[in-house]
């Protein structure tokens, strides 16, 4: 008997242990017991899906190759020397041999990751686990949790541990950005962990994680707010999420923390309060505001999330889904004065992260209408199609020419994103929710939803065809709905099931739904047509734009055709439009556009190719149309501004744009006392009480160079500075009321013994003792002297 009791006791102890274990593991295993919301609509798991041949996956091909191109060990360089250990290779240039080093490594880790969950290629996962280890080395080394490869890093958080906080836009102390870098190594641990179950990569981003919150712990709230306006990536989604896999409350407390109350505050009562602010310093905050909503339920940061992206895309996005200018949110519906410099890609790389959410809490074809236009035009055209590299800014300039990055030299921010972007097409295509079965895009694709025995085979030649079809393989019948996008540009739609045609039933959300038992080899056909369509930007009807379905259209202006100007009646562009044989979304529009060539007007015909086939080629993607009748009136003044403006493009040597974080890191820009701003639409820079600012630009070692820069004509009282190119003064400017309420332009004659045999040249603004120097505004050219101008 006692033998009996003392099983049963044990058993029942066992029992017991067990299903108290069963809840840790699953709380531990993911973040579904933690979820508050019941989404309308749920992701898959990018493994669910595999792309198909498609523009999407040599896209996808190219990437992956590019990531076994680069070497494990030169990315982790500098985290070893943070750590005290000796580098096993040279660290890579650009970003990462300078104040931003280490945010490649987490974008690295990121997209080798999402390409082993897409492709299943153990090559990602073999350096992914070396990558981890050595992290895992470099943390035990230093011995707080922190791991980074950011110079001055640590010495900038053993000041934020103590209460010191110098923060500026991109400086905390001193330091670069220091909180974004490490948000990068901790979204690619986190990565790493979820989509190849490497326990230790959750190992490290776990202490990493409480070395934040150590770090922190002391500082007020003022405080708090104070360190938050230096850009910090999202710090809020990855421990929101960090808290979503381990059920601790300590990860969601330091999540909301790092909620920017100033910009947040008035998006959660639907305030308007983005204008003149770096547009993707915002985003990653809004993702991390709608992540804590999915696992909180306050509602606020529903809020948040909703009203950012209706403003996002509704007021500030551009033809090809981009958005930005010089990388700050301007004015609302203002774009045609604000071509330059526009639409970085990690903007759009956030905003489909920020969209793929609110698909989430309610699926509706206006937010894959923005997901589509997004990759088709500016993800899918971001990258090089033939090398695989990767652009920085959407190139909407009229005309334009895309810059793409090096192999090992560049690692922008725009690179570290386009690592990611070009290895996750995978992930919205579908959604689900219980037996329903969203189709969000048409990008040819097999999806495996397993937890239905069934596979879904989805074959489309789009965007160079318009049919859809989907083939069902199921284990046994199965009733779904199944939810088909429509489009906001499709007409004419036919649908046919197992060859029958059916009336389409559009839903409520804007989806075509279509209910039944499906069988082995069911099928579901969708055709559609769409027209060439003109899109005019909101501020200047003029300015115009074309479409085909998703796909901006540029007007081909290779190899150096001058810039067209409409002179047509635009609303009969579209119709007169010929395709080109044998080319899909080639078009050309005859004889309808003027060009000036040797002072001549010329009638030409428009050609027009797809965005994301343009690598190399002179483009535009925006055009400006007149009528006949206005032509007439308005082309003398037109001309002669386009002339001028081809006569400085071909006298420039190199160009940067003050006050832009971005242009200023590329020239290598350095300061003491100086100040940026923005005033008029236009970033400035000064530099006061004796300070100064200078900058790299590239010469011409056999051409006499001058520097051109613009100024505030109203600026007055003691701006008294001198120009100096490598440290000779050429010249000195007094700012006292030169010109009145505009901008001017001076223009600074360089001396030939300054810039002969040389490629580069630093340029200084020094004020004088107890004087400011500027400000700057805008571009700083230096151009060739004496150049003739013709064309």
């Amino acid at each position: 008997m006692q033998k009996e009791y003392t099983f049963f006791r044990t058993f029942s102890l066992f029992l017991i242990v067990s299903f108290l274990a069963g809840i840790f593991a699953s709380a531990q295993a993911g973040n579904s017991e933690l979820q508050k919301l019941d989404f309308k609509a749920e992701e898959f798991r990018l493994s669910d899906v595999r792309l198909l041949e498609s523009p999407f996956k040599a896209a996808m091909q190219r990437d992956g190759e590019y990531l076994l191109r680069l070497e494990p060990d030169r990315l982790l360089a500098w985290f070893r020397k943070e750590a005290g250990l000796e580098p096993k290779a040279e660290v890579y240039g650009g970003s990462e041999s300078s104040r931003g080093a280490g945010h490649s490594l987490g974008h690295y880790l990121s997209a080798c990751a999402m390409m082993y969950a897409t492709c299943d290629d153990e090559r990602y996962k073999d350096r992914l686990d070396y990558i981890i280890d050595e992290l895992a080395l470099c943390q035990k080394e230093i011995g707080s949790g922190y791991v980074a490869a950011i110079p001055e890093g640590k010495r900038g958080f053993e000041e934020v541990a103590k209460g010191i906080i110098r923060s500026s836009g991109f400086y905390l102390n001193g330091v670069k950005v220091p909180w974004y870098t490490n948000h990068k190594v901790m979204a690619g641990l986190l990565d790493t962990y979820s989509l190849t179950d490497n326990k230790k990569a959750k190992e490290v981003l776990v202490k990493f994680a409480d070395w934040a919150i150590e770090v922190t712990k002391d500082l007020t709230p003022q405080l708090w707010q104070k360190m938050l306006h230096c850009e910090y990536g999202g710090m809020n989604e990855v421990l929101a999420n960090l808290y979503a896999i381990t059920g601790e409350e300590k990860y969601l407390s330091i999540a909301k923390k790092f909620c920017h109350k100033d910009v947040l505050d008035p998006l959660a009562e639907r305030e308007y309060s983005l204008k003149g602010l770096h547009a993707n310093t915002q985003i990653p905050k809004v993702i991390g505001a709608a992540r804590i909503y999915e696992l909180t339920g306050e509602k606020k940061y529903k809020t948040i999330a909703e009203y950012f992206w209706q403003r996002v895309v509704n007021h500030y996005t551009y033809v090809n889904g981009g958005n930005s200018t010089f990388e700050h949110f301007g004015t609302p519906d203002e774009f045609s004065d604000h071509l330059d410099d526009t639409t970085e890609t990690c903007n759009t790389y956030n905003m489909l992260k920020l969209t793929k959410h609110l698909m989430k809490w309610h699926p509706e074809a206006e937010l894959g209408d923005y997901c589509e236009r997004a990759l088709f035009s500016h993800i899918l055209a971001s990258q090089h199609p033939e090398t695989g590299m990767m652009k920085y800014k959407g190139y909407l300039e009229m005309p334009a020419k895309k810059h793409f990055s090096t192999p090992f030299n560049s690692f922008w921010c725009c690179v570290g994103t386009g690592m990611e972007n070009h290895a996750k097409y995978g992930e919205s295509i579908y959604f689900h929710k219980n037996s329903s079965l969203y189709v969000n895009l048409f990008i040819p694709s097999v999806l495996s939803w397993e937890d239905k025995g069934i596979t879904v085979r989805q074959e489309t030649e789009f965007p160079y065809g318009d049919k859809v079809s989907l083939r069902f393989e199921c284990r046994k019948p199965k009733r779904l709905k199944v939810l088909m996008r429509k489009p906001c540009w499709a007409e004419n739609l036919s649908l046919k099931v197992n060859a029958q045609l059916i009336k389409p039933d559009l839903s409520d959300n804007g989806f075509i739904q279509i209910e039944r038992v499906f069988r082995n080899n069911d099928k579901i056909e969708l055709s559609f047509s769409r027209e060439l369509k003109i899109e005019s930007m909101p501020d200047n009807a003029n300015r115009i734009a074309f479409v085909h379905g998703p796909v901006v259209l540029c007007a081909d202006l290779s190899p150096d055709k001058p810039l067209p100007v409409i002179a047509a009646n635009k609303e009969k562009l579209p119709s007169s439009a010929q395709q080109i044989q044998g080319k899909p979304l080639h078009f050309r529009i005859p004889e309808a556009a003027k060009t000036m060539t040797k002072e001549a007007e010329k009638t030409v015909d428009i050609m027009l190719v797809p965005f994301f086939e343009i690598a190399d080629e002179k483009y535009s993607a925006y055009i400006d149309a007149f009528s006949p009748e206005q032509w007439q009136k308005k082309k003398g003044e037109y001309l002669k501004k386009q002339k001028e403006l081809r006569q400085l493009e071909q006298r420039t040597v190199d160009v940067l744009r003050i006050g832009e974080m971005q242009p200023e890191r590329d020239h290598n820009l350095t300061s003491s006392k100086s100040r940026t701003g923005e005033f008029s639409g236009r970033k400035w820079r000064d530099a006061y009480d004796g300070g100064w600012f200078e900058f790299e630009m590239d010469a011409s070692p056999d051409k006499p160079l001058e520097l051109i820069c613009t100024y505030w004509g109203s600026d007055a009282g003691n701006r008294r500075f001198d120009i100096l190119i490598n440290g000779k003064k050429i010249a000195e400017q007094v700012l006292k009321n030169n010109r009145p309420a505009e901008f001017f332009s001076a223009a600074y004659p360089i001396p030939e013994s300054l810039t002969e045999g040389k490629s580069k040249v630093t340029v200084r603004f020094q004020a004088k003792p107890g004087s400011t120097a500027g400000g700057v505004f805008g571009k700083c050219r230096l151009v060739k002297q004496n150049a003739n101008g013709s064309d």
